[in-house]
């Protein structure tokens, strides 16, 4: 299925066989992507054809919950990324998503008795035991009329995950899911919806891949986490995309009173990157915490950061950027922090630490800063240089050229 429009949408929702609620979210998406334009503070995207993009690549089997189901050839690609091995050892739970599908899902009994839910996205929109949590829930942060490319994830998502974690479980070994692109010149665009309710904490990792083609690919997936009152939520994810993708994801989080959120993220490869972790602190006390790095190599430009809105007192945040480019590589760092009126006793703080290896190299700090109220606090540093003679003469001196 190449392209966007109201048939092709219309066929998808039939093929997946959705409610009729998901349906119309879609439409939604289609009107949006028709009434909205590119984004133009950002990088160049002409080159980005939409009726060049499979928006959909079904495979040949259905999912399992048994490593030893999934076809040999697609099995061996997760096999290389080590996801079954890293199941066992360290993870409570995997999901793993191979171009449009997901090929197969799995949580630890033992997790599964805490009351953890943790089902694939079009599972959980059609679950007669979830379903009506979900519709609560699904695309309230990212809405399909948000920007162009939330548009297009509306019109066209498959895959992903739900994640609901019950008041006072304590999740305490990672769930993760996998999103591997592998067909040429295709798009990806997973929904990943997670609820951390009342006193309870997980930690979720997301990781995402696809090889290199001389034809474009397109990421534009959606995560929305609800982190509830006391809850603890962390959130790792590391993106390492050939250097055809464009990278266009859309990620928020809401935190209630005195709950935390934890990200971290890596973005590495990727032809364009437009990435920035959005935290909504709609609760006294709300933290979060931000650390990302990115790299920029050569044809690069990789347009990272973070987003806070301080909309209740007493809430803090912390955004620390720290990125590499070389050769021609751009590296940006896009960061805002909003102090919202009712926000007294706020706190936010911004460190944008930028290298540059080599002449030709480029890196940006685009802060914002916007304060509404006087009884609050907020900060923003950057820095940019090269390796100090100093930080040279030391690797060198323990062998390094």
């Amino acid at each position: 299925m190449k392209g966007l429009t109201k048939e092709l949408v219309l066929e998808l929702a039939k093929l997946k066989n959705e409610p009729k609620w998901v349906t119309e979210l879609r439409l939604l998406g289609v009107k949006a992507w028709n009434e909205l334009v590119m984004p133009k503070w950002a990088p160049d995207l002409s080159d980005l054809n939409l009726e060049q993009i499979e928006t959909y690549v079904k495979p040949d089997f259905e999912m399992v919950k048994n490593w030893d189901e999934v076809p040999e050839e697609i099995r061996k690609t997760f096999d290389e990324l080590g996801i079954p091995e890293a199941e066992k050892a360290s993870l409570a739970g995997v999901g793993a998503q191979y171009d449009s599908e997901t090929v197969y899902h799995n949580l630890k009994t033992e997790v599964e008795k805490q009351g953890v839910v943790y089902l694939p996205m079009e599972e959980a929109v059609k679950d007669r035991k979830y379903s009506k949590m979900v519709r609560e829930y699904f695309m309230k942060i990212v809405p399909a009329n948000d920007h162009k490319f939330a548009a297009l994830h509306a019109a066209v998502w498959s895959g992903g995950s739900f994640i609901y974690v019950p008041k006072d479980v304590d999740v305490e070994v990672p769930l993760q899911s996998y999103y591997r692109l592998n067909a040429p010149g295709a798009g990806q665009f997973e929904h990943t919806l997670i609820i951390v309710d009342e006193g309870a904490s997980l930690h979720f990792i997301e990781g995402c891949s696809a090889p290199k083609y001389n034809v474009a690919n397109l990421h534009a997936g959606s995560v929305e986490i609800f982190v509830k009152k006391n809850a603890h939520m962390k959130f790792s994810t590391v993106e390492s995309w050939s250097k055809n993708m464009y990278n266009l994801n859309t990620k928020r989080a809401i935190v209630e009173e005195d709950g935390e959120l934890e990200w971290i993220s890596g973005s590495f490869g990727s032809k364009i990157t437009m990435l920035y972790p959005m935290a909504i602190l709609n609760g006294r006390g709300a933290k979060f915490e931000y650390t990302g790095v990115t790299f920029a190599g050569k044809g690069q430009i990789i347009d990272n950061g973070a987003k806070v809105v301080h909309v209740a007192p007493d809430t803090c945040s912390t955004i620390n950027t720290k990125s590499l480019s070389k050769d021609d590589g751009v590296s940006i760092s896009r960061t805002l922090a909003k102090i919202l009126p009712g926000a007294k006793n706020a706190k936010a703080f911004i460190d944008c630490k930028s290298l540059i290896l080599n002449e030709g190299a480029k890196a940006e700090a685009i802060p914002e800063v916007k304060v509404a109220c006087m009884e609050a606090e907020a900060a923003h540093e950057a820095s940019v240089g090269k390796i100090s003679e100093e930080a040279l003469f030391y690797l060198m001196s323990r062998g390094l050229s």
